[in-house]
């Protein structure tokens, strides 16, 4: 069953009732934060792990993959545990045989690339498929308690369709959007089974305990708006969609190099939304429109180049956000292996802290204004008579600190 937690049960200045509450927004104490495969090479304890076991072994063994879940929650202090699970785990449940090269990716053994291999695929119910996920999943929610929030995710389907055509992960996809331009109808087969698919698993990992959950589709930027709304948006928001009317689980919306495509992203599906570090975060969010939240957008590349370059791009973030409820502070993409951890840490309580701060500054700038009115509206004389004046000034001072939806 899911979990009853939400931002009015999760206990105030919790990792979870921050990120619920960017998720809903609401005003947290503090801008969320979490990272994309923080959960990764970064980590000493992962590197350990994976001298013994490959990855799909520890995706798939639940006390392994809960183990390195847990990694980044305790040794970052992020606000939210990622599953440490591939997207490809439930297309290998529909039986399709394939390996994870660390240092290449996903490589399909046999590409599925006419009617026949998209035939024999199976749609499978994430208990039989991945029970080993929903396992992970409890196993974590049982660790973390109400504490911190947990993230559940899948691939998007351009991202696992050009996986299956490709082989392995490639910088053009020319076999997959030469099959998606030239033999739709393949295309449109093997999206129907992976967008049922991936829509149930999804809703089985809310149900399992996960708080939200995100939609990977990393490389659909490779699209025209129109190729993206023919070939992908039907199926993204069929995705996006069963999450909503399945739980109520925040929907979160990625993908990389997506300028082109963002107002058909937003169309798809996604309570928040994400843009890498190619686009600055206060224009994609106008542009996305204020009754989402963002998700993003810190250069990852920041953090090898050290602590002074992080902390300005950090600020630049938080400065874009403008203290606007429904931000969660991520990087562009995912933490890049030789990313000292110390300074990941470093990252996380910055972000905390200075957000935290400008909430101060911008709690105390309002009733700094509503005392000067006071003064002004208000005489020793006690006449009630500016009763609406006083009214007012406390409502726009609530409006700064709680700031409402445009």
């Amino acid at each position: 069953m899911q979990q009853d937690i939400s931002p009015a049960t999760a206990p105030q200045h919790t990792g979870l009732a921050r990120f619920l509450d960017a998720c809903h927004l609401r005003q947290p104490d503090a801008t969320p934060v979490w990272f994309m495969r923080q959960a990764g090479r970064c980590l000493p304890e992962y590197r350990e792990l994976l001298a013994k076991y490959d990855v799909l072994t520890i995706a798939r063994t639940p006390e392994l993959c809960t183990e390195v879940s847990l990694l980044p929650v305790d040794r970052l202090g992020v606000d939210a545990a990622v599953l440490y699970a591939d997207i490809m785990l439930p297309i290998q449940g529909m039986g399709v045989s394939l390996e994870i090269d660390p240092a290449v990716g996903p490589i399909i053994h046999h590409p599925i690339r006419t009617m026949e291999a998209v035939d024999v695929l199976r749609v499978t119910s994430p208990e039989e498929g991945t029970p080993f996920v929903l396992e992970a999943t409890r196993m974590v929610r049982q660790a973390l308690g109400n504490q911190k929030a947990i993230i559940g995710f899948c691939g998007g389907p351009f991202t696992l369709a050009g996986y299956l055509i490709e082989g392995r992960p490639s910088r053009d996809y020319f076999y997959a959007k030469s099959l998606m331009y030239g033999q739709s109808a393949i295309w449109h087969a093997l999206m129907e089974k992976i967008t049922t698919v991936m829509a149930d698993y999804l809703v089985a990992q809310v149900r399992a305990g996960a708080d939200a959950v995100q939609l990977f589709d990393s490389w659909v930027g490779n699209l025209s708006p129109s190729a993206y709304k023919e070939f992908v948006f039907p199926y993204s928001k069929r995705i996006l969609d069963a999450v909503k009317r399945e739980t109520d689980a925040p929907t979160i919306h990625f993908a990389t190099g997506n300028a082109t495509i963002l107002d058909l992203m937003v169309e798809a599906g996604g309570d928040l939304m994400c843009v890498d570090s190619r686009y600055d975060l206060d224009e994609a969010w106008a542009r996305i429109g204020y009754d989402h939240g963002i998700q993003g957008n810190l250069d990852a590349t920041r953090l090898l180049a050290g602590w002074e370059a992080t902390e300005a791009g950090m600020r630049d973030v938080l400065r874009r956000a403008n203290n606007r409820a429904g931000h969660v502070f991520n990087l562009g993409h995912g933490v890049a292996g030789q990313t000292d951890p110390d300074l990941l840490r470093r990252l996380v309580d910055a972000v905390h802290t200075e957000s935290a701060r400008l909430q101060t500054k911008t709690c105390q700038r309002s009733f700094d204004r509503v005392a000067r009115g006071l003064q002004g509206a208000f005489p020793l004389t006690g006449d009630w008579g500016c009763a609406p004046v006083i009214l007012s000034l406390f409502l726009a001072a609530a409006g700064d600190i709680f700031p409402m939806k445009k």
